[in-house]
């Protein structure tokens, strides 16, 4: 078959409806998988996501619903997975058919909870996905602007650069732009990072420590992500990219960002037990913090910024005395 062929959307949330808005200004039809039936009877009546995105309009003839994940699988050519890393495990527990031919397109910024291992690392041993049929999308891109169509600049990486330019051009619109790049790794690694360093920002702007000490922060924290992700996967790469840097930059200082939302009510006061659940969605920081720290501690490389965040999410360190360490390690 071509690539990609049947697309599924694999997930219901903000950015399962941006990318499945993209995605109908380039194919004819496309399937969404949803696990939730009511959520889709909704879906087809209102015409539009229910929960997410209100705003957004679909032509539901284009779309083929479903909560049978082994129906989309068995269907479908390629799967973009968009379901929150905290969710994902339980998702994929219901799969039974054989994937291993399948395209898999990771657009989870996330690690897998418990096994610590990236989303395409964790395909490729589980469900047999070959690498070059492996690709991930990230790049400095709120959902919401996506649906709002404003300019937005995405990257597809595949070991296998063609098949990401052939996915590029399923999503690719007037204002939305979309490169190319073969860092498979270093773009999921960068895409756990971070949320890690949003919620550190969220944290300070909370505190009310001024826009000074968040760009030090900033700062620091790409040089802190550059260490790690050398670390783990040492290839040539350009740090200041847009699917680094520049994700980093609009998940630090967005007000749509949800991990700058939640470190913001932490470093208001809220407690972290309160501030998740105050959150309506899900904040993949809070998770990706305490992998990454998992993960770093077979390379112990240099990281007081996810260290900090680590003290202050599960060892419930208080927030000033850890901001003020932090504070301490900037250069």
């Amino acid at each position: 078959m071509s690539f990609p062929g049947n697309i599924a959307v694999m997930g219901g949330g903000s950015w399962a409806t941006a990318l499945a808005k993209l995605l109908l200004n380039n194919c004819e039809q496309i399937t969404w998988y949803m696990r939730r039936d009511d959520r889709i009877e909704d879906f087809k009546q209102l015409r539009h996501n229910p929960a997410y995105l209100t705003d957004v309009t679909f032509d539901v003839e284009r779309i083929n619903f479903s909560s049978d994940i082994n129906q989309v699988c068995s269907e479908c050519d390629t799967l973009l997975l968009v379901m929150p890393s905290p969710y994902f495990k339980d998702h994929m527990s219901k799969l039974t058919v054989d994937i291993s031919e399948k395209y898999v397109v990771n657009a989870i910024k996330g690690i897998v909870p418990d096994d610590n291992m990236l989303i395409s690392d964790y395909m490729m041993e589980r469900y047999g996905i070959i690498s070059e049929h492996m690709l991930v999308i990230s790049g400095p891109c709120h959902a919401e602007e996506v649906a709002l169509d404003r300019p937005s600049y995405l990257t597809v990486g595949c070991n296998d650069i063609g098949h990401a330019a052939d996915f590029a051009r399923c999503i690719i619109s007037k204002n939305t732009h979309a490169i190319t790049s073969s860092d498979v790794d270093g773009i999921e690694y960068a895409g756990v990072l971070k949320n890690v360093y949003a919620i550190a920002a969220g944290i300070i702007h909370g505190m009310k420590k001024g826009d000074n000490f968040v760009a030090m922060l900033v700062s620091n924290a790409i040089r802190e992500m550059e260490r790690f992700i050398d670390a783990v996967n040492p290839r040539p790469r350009q740090i200041c990219d847009s699917v680094y840097l520049g994700d980093l930059l609009v998940t630090a200082y967005s007000r749509f960002s949800r991990n700058h939302n939640f470190g913001s009510m932490i470093g208001k006061g809220y407690s972290v037990k309160a501030a998740r659940m105050e959150m309506e969605q899900t904040a993949e920081g809070y998770y990706g913090t305490k992998c990454i720290h998992e993960i770093n501690s077979r390379y112990e490389v240099a990281m007081p910024i996810l260290n900090t965040m680590y003290d202050i999410l599960y060892r419930r360190i208080s927030v000033d005395a850890a901001i003020k360490r932090l504070a301490k390690t900037f250069s």
